[in-house]
């Protein structure tokens, strides 16, 4: 085995930007060979060109919402560093606005078909990849929303609800396999899919209404994932770590 093939191996969706981003240059700063994917192109080479000045990564280009696309992204990852040791999976939307009735099919299908089945066909790849050398790490990037409600977002919370239940089984089937699965749950976080959904005023409504009185940062979200993925947490499990300033605490 080559230097190479010993060095830990991760796969990041939605590495181009946000919580994706942050977790990915988390990686690399830390000896990770970081795989970045992203249906983003442009962004995604942008950040690989950046990050490349830290450590070893690479971009591949899937939309996790392709079954096939993500097939291909796992066994590119694996043809380029040997193995596939961690994996996050963040890619995710928010859709758009509405309450429960007037939600449309078509935002209802295509949030839940980015955010919890994309997530599925992400672990359902990266899995039988893991088995292959003894194991590994998956965190899956749920929400606040996944333990609470959130008005107005019933794609999104009931995707974000999914991923929690979907961690948690696939957590205890694979506990014995020598595969983690965790998920965390981020609260208000600054990020430029957070800036382009929520208004100013209902921004600041919600700093108001937060234990913490603050956005998150990314990277503070970075940290728990990069957490949950090492060593230091080998007997952590099927939980849903909430990373929320106390939100869903009250």
């Amino acid at each position: 085995m080559n230097s190479q093939n010993k060095r830990k191996v991760v796969f990041v969706t939605g590495a181009s930007s946000g919580i994706g981003r942050a977790s990915a240059e988390a990686f690399v700063k830390s000896g990770y060979a970081t795989v970045l994917v992203d249906r983003d192109e442009g962004g995604g080479r942008e950040v690989e060109a950046q990050l490349r000045h830290f450590g070893e990564c690479s971009f591949v280009v899937c939309d996790v919402t392709s079954d096939d696309a993500v097939r291909k992204a796992v066994e590119r990852a694996v043809a380029l560093y040997g193995r596939l040791d961690a994996a996050f999976n963040a890619a995710g939307i928010d859709g758009t606005a509405a309450a429960t009735a007037d939600c449309t099919v078509e935002n209802w299908n295509r949030v839940i078909t980015c955010d919890l089945t994309g997530v599925w066909f992400c672990m359902r790849h990266q899995i039988p990849q893991m088995l292959k050398t003894g194991g590994g790490a998956i965190v899956n990037c749920a929400s606040s929303a996944g333990l609470v409600a959130a008005e107005g977002l019933p794609a999104y919370v009931a995707a974000k609800h999914g991923v929690v239940g979907l961690t948690k089984t696939a957590a205890l089937e694979y506990v014995r396999k020598g595969i983690r699965v965790n998920a965390v749950c981020p609260g208000m976080i600054d990020t430029p899919m957070w800036h382009r959904s929520i208004t100013p005023e209902l921004t600041a409504a919600l700093l108001e209404g937060s234990p913490a009185g603050r956005f998150g940062s990314p990277h503070e979200i970075a940290a728990a994932v990069l957490w949950l993925c090492g060593d230091s947490a080998s007997f952590v499990t099927g939980q849903a770590i909430a990373v929320d300033g106390g939100y869903t605490s009250r």
